[in-house]
Formats: structure tokens, sequence, C-alpha cells
């Protein structure tokens, strides 16, 4: 029973040095541009049932409740929340975020697209408008040289001045993408996600339509973590990591007690 117990306390251990992980993420990713925090999810290993209840006590009695011991916890997965992130105003008419839900839409070198809510946009050498990584939005946006005033409207429509010209001409529209379960999407580096089964098909179109949320230029969605709330989830993990250590090291003097005794 004694080494049981120590597997359990192994469980324990295991899973806040995931949940550590998870925060340490977050509170690292603090000042990314559109991040959304993680919450790591556990769940009950298997029980071991040693007397099921109502199970026959004697002759003329039934149990009233079972003996069942539990063999620790595992990890289910990470979930990704999606709260909006504060807004901070730039004035830069690159800068873009996302009212409500939705993604912007970035093209791979491998030819897939990939989805984001960060809006720091910038142009490349020929006027695509690009990550600064470098990908291009999709649709591709074209600013050509020597284009001024750029207006990028809330449902994505943008336009510009073009020299020699005294009106502003369309250049294109930025197309969002939503979908049924926002937290399948898996994350990958750059500050990007990817489309899994789990997430469904992306609903792309304009901005603002079929629960789509709108553009808002000269601003960045800041990253929704909380750093207050971090650092107290990061104190309660401690203190758990700290009691199944303890667990362990009590588990062990009782099977050294007993060895001596014995």
């Amino acid at each position: 029973m004694s080494s049981a117990a120590l597997q359990v306390a192994r469980t324990g251990l295991d899973a806040q040095d995931v949940k550590m992980r998870v925060i340490s993420n977050n509170l690292a990713n603090v000042n990314t541009t559109g991040f959304k925090r993680d919450r790591a999810n556990f769940e009950t290993l298997a029980y071991q049932q040693i007397t099921a209840a109502g199970a026959q006590g004697d002759a003329q009695n039934k149990l009233a409740i079972g003996l069942n011991l539990g063999s620790g916890v595992k990890l289910t997965g990470t979930e990704r929340i999606d709260t909006q992130g504060t807004f901070a105003t730039t004035d830069q008419p690159l800068d873009l975020a996302i009212e409500g839900s939705g993604y912007f839409q970035v093209l791979r070198p491998d030819g897939s697209t990939a989805y984001t809510r960060a809006g720091n946009f910038k142009t490349s050498a020929d006027g695509t408008v690009t990550t600064s990584d470098g990908l291009p939005l999709v649709p591709q946006i074209q600013v050509p040289e020597g284009a001024s005033a750029l207006t990028i409207g809330n449902d994505g429509t943008v336009s510009a001045t073009l020299a020699g010209q005294s009106e502003p001409t369309q250049l294109g529209q930025i197309e969002t993408a939503r979908f049924v379960n926002p937290a399948g999407l898996q994350a990958i580096s750059g500050n990007l996600l990817v489309e899994t089964a789990s997430s469904g098909a992306p609903q792309v179109g304009a901005a603002g339509l079929e629960g789509r949320g709108t553009i808002r230029q000269g601003t960045l969605e800041q990253s929704n973590v909380n750093t207050v709330e971090e650092l107290v989830d990061m104190i309660e993990t401690q203190r758990a990591y700290e009691i199944s250590s303890k667990m362990i090291k009590a588990t062990d003097e009782m099977l050294q007690y007993v060895n001596q005794q014995l």
C-alpha cells in the first residue's frame, strides 16, 4: 500500500510540474501581441475498487458506501483561453486588431494557411503586407510605392492615395477566419495557429459578418495574460508540488520504519 502511495504522489509531482511549465510560458508571453494564455486541465486516474457500494455486508444488510482507492492524476490537455486582450493604440497604419472573434490569415512557406491574432504587419520590399516574419497576408495586399494615407476599414477594406492621384484607390480587402471550436487550433511557433480536425474548417469572409469581429486600424491586441493571476497560480502550484514531495518523503520514512522493525 505504501508503494502505491509513492506512485500516487509521483503523479501529483508530474502534474504540478506540467502546470508550472504552462504558467511559465504564459508569463514569458505577457508582452506578446495577440497571445492567448493556456490552462492545464487534469483528471483522476482509474480507481481501484476494493468494495462496491451496495454490496452485501451480511445476510441482512448492504453496504451504504464502498471502498475505492484513487491512483493519482493525469494531464488531459492544455486549453487556450480565448478572451479578448486589451487594446493598445499605436497610430501605425499597418497595426491591426480584431475586436471579437476571428483570426488573420497568413501564407506559410509550404503553401498552407496559418492563423494569428497578432496584427503587427509590415510591408516587404515589393509592397506586400506581411507579418514580422515575412509571411504574406491571405488574400495578399499590395501597397504601391509612393502610396499615402493608407486606410483600413472595419470590414478590412484597404485603400490608399496613389502617387499623382487625389482620390483614394481600393487596394483589396483583408479577410478574417473564425472557427466553430477555436480552442482546437494547434499553436505553433511564430505566434501562429493551424487548423486541426478538432477546430473544424475555417469560415472565411469579410470582418464584421457572420460572427467575425471587426478590424481596428492603428491598434494592437495585447496578451490576455493577467500577471497577478498567473503569480497566484504559480504559488498554488508550488505549494501543491511541495505537498506531493512531502508525501513521498513521509511514505519513504514509513517504509524505512517497517524494514527496520520487522
